[in-house]
C-alpha cells in the first residue's frame, strides 16, 4: 500500500463531499472545475497556508500538529472515525521505523480464551485488524460456523464476505455489512500500512472481488463498536442481535465482540436453539480453533 496515495487520496474524497453552502462559504455561481471545495477554501477555513494545506494532499503530513490536523478536520467536517483515521496516517508519517506499530498478533493468550469460554450464554469471538477469526466460545463458533466453510486459515470475515457467495445468504443486509467490512480494513490500513498481511489480503480481494475494490476506492472509514447485526443462520433461521465490540489494550488490534439477543424476542428463543445445535457438534470447537472442519482440511494461501 503506497501511504502518500493513501494520505491524498483520503484528503480529496473528503473535500470533494463538502460544498462551500455546506461549509458556510458564499457561493458567487458559475461552473466550479473542482467537486466541492477548492483547496484554498479548505486552507482558509482551516488556518493555514494553501502552500502548506497543498503539501498535505500531496501526500506529506510530515511534522502537522495536533492543532493544525484538528483544524483540517473540522475544515473537512470528519466524522470521529474519519478524524481518527487522520491521525493515524499523520502518526505513520511521522514513524521511524523503529516506532512503527506491530502487525496485529495471530492468536489470544489463554487467558482470553478462558474469558470467551466464561461468556456461555452470548456468542463471542475475537478478530484482528485484518478481520482474522482467532479465537470465540462454543457458540460463537456455531454463530458463525459459515466462515468455515472456506479451507483456508485462520478463517477471515472480509473473505467470506466478499469471496464466499455463502455470505449474501448469512448476512441479509449484506451491501451494508460489506461497506462496514471494507471501512474497517481500510482504518486498519491507516494504522499500519506496513502490515504485509493486511497488504496482501487487500490485494487478493481487489484482484478477486468488483464490489471490494468499489469500496476500498472510497476511502471510507467507520468505528466498529457497538450495533445491531441481522444474520441468517443456515440451521435456526434468522437472529437480529445487539454486538458490543471490546478492544484488549494488552493485545493491540485485537478486539474482542460479544452478541445478545432482546429478552422474550425470537431471537433469544434462536440463541437458545443455536446452543443446543452447538451441543450436539461433538468436538465442533476444537475442530474449528485448529483449522480443521469435517468438510475441509487446513490450507494456507
Amino acid at each position: 500500500m503506497d501511504h502518500r496515495k493513501d494520505i491524498r487520496d483520503f484528503l480529496t474524497s473528503r473535500r470533494a463531499r463538502i460544498t462551500p453552502e455546506r461549509a458556510g462559504l458564499p457561493n458567487h455561481g458559475g461552473k466550479r472545475r473542482v467537486a466541492g471545495l477548492r483547496r484554498e477554501e479548505v486552507a482558509l477555513l482551516a488556518g493555514v497556508s494553501v502552500d502548506y494545506y497543498t503539501r498535505f494532499e500531496r501526500g506529506n503530513l510530515a511534522g502537522a500538529s495536533e492543532s493544525v490536523l484538528h483544524a483540517v478536520g473540522r475544515a473537512l467536517q470528519l466524522d470521529d472515525a474519519e478524524r481518527e483515521h487522520l491521525f493515524d496516517l499523520a502518526r505513520v508519517a511521522n514513524a521511524t521505523p523503529r516506532t512503527r506499530r506491530r502487525s496485529s498478533a495471530a492468536g489470544v493468550r489463554p487467558s482470553v480464551q478462558r474469558v470467551l469460554d466464561a461468556m456461555s450464554g452470548a456468542p463471542a469471538w475475537v478478530h484482528n485488524d485484518r478481520l482474522d477469526f482467532l479465537a470465540a466460545n462454543r457458540l460463537g463458533y456455531a454463530l458463525y460456523s459459515e466462515f468455515f466453510t472456506d479451507p483456508v486459515r485462520p478463517a477471515n470475515s472480509a473473505r467470506f464476505m466478499f469471496l464466499n457467495p455463502r455470505s449474501r445468504d448469512f448476512y441479509p443486509d449484506w451491501e451494508q455489512i460489506a461497506d462496514n467490512t471494507v471501512a474497517i480494513l481500510r482504518g486498519a490500513a491507516g494504522r499500519d500500512p506496513f502490515d504485509e498481511k493486511l497488504t496482501k489480503l487487500v490485494g487478493e480481494l481487489s484482484t478477486r472481488s468488483e464490489d471490494f475494490r468499489v469500496r476500498w476506492a472510497a476511502h471510507d472509514v467507520r468505528l466498529h463498536r457497538t450495533g445491531v447485526k441481522h444474520v441468517h443462520h443456515p440451521v435456526v433461521g434468522d437472529l437480529e442481535l445487539t454486538y458490543e465490540g471490546m478492544e484488549l489494550p494488552s493485545d493491540p488490534g485485537l478486539m474482542l465482540f460479544a452478541y445478545t439477543a432482546e429478552p422474550g424476542s425470537r431471537s433469544e428463543d434462536g440463541l437458545k436453539l443455536l446452543a443446543s445445535w452447538a451441543a450436539t457438534q461433538e468436538n465442533a470447537e476444537p475442530a474449528l480453533a485448529s483449522g480443521e472442519t469435517a468438510r475441509a482440511k487446513h490450507t494456507d494461501r
